[in-house]
């Protein structure tokens, strides 16, 4: 059984830093990505950042470009989402998502392209 378990989110200033984990347990090797999504509310879940399991190359949103780092360890099954210079706008629940099906590599900022979910972590930028 796969389980995606993130942590990490909490409540910090505008310009602030957090670091986000998503710990996986049961995902098999050959899994093919793992994103970060987020969703504010009234608003539909947009995808931030993925990594590619075959040799750790990383997409961004445009509007985390520059201020969110995915990294992953693998001896660990945790991939992380550094997240720096904070806005009120980033405020939402983040998910981290495992996708063991292969589509075009342009495909993972996209919900559908995942197979399993984490239960997701608050994370609110206010002052």
């Amino acid at each position: 059984q796969v389980q995606l378990v993130e942590s990490g989110g909490g409540l910090v200033q505008p310009g602030g830093s957090l670091r986000l984990s998503c710990a996986a347990s049961g995902l098999s090797s050959d899994y093919y990505a793992i994103g970060w999504f987020r969703q504010a509310p009234g608003k539909e879940r947009e995808g931030v950042s993925y990594i590619f399991s075959s040799d750790g190359s990383a997409y961004y949103a445009d509007f985390v470009k520059g201020r969110f780092t995915i990294s992953r360890d693998n001896a660990k099954n945790t991939v992380y989402l550094q997240m720096n210079s904070l806005k009120p706008d980033d405020t939402a629940v983040y998910y981290c998502a495992a996708a063991q099906t292969r589509y075009n590599d342009t495909y993972y900022d996209r919900p559908w392209a995942y197979d399993y979910w984490g239960q997701g972590t608050q994370v609110t930028v206010s002052s």
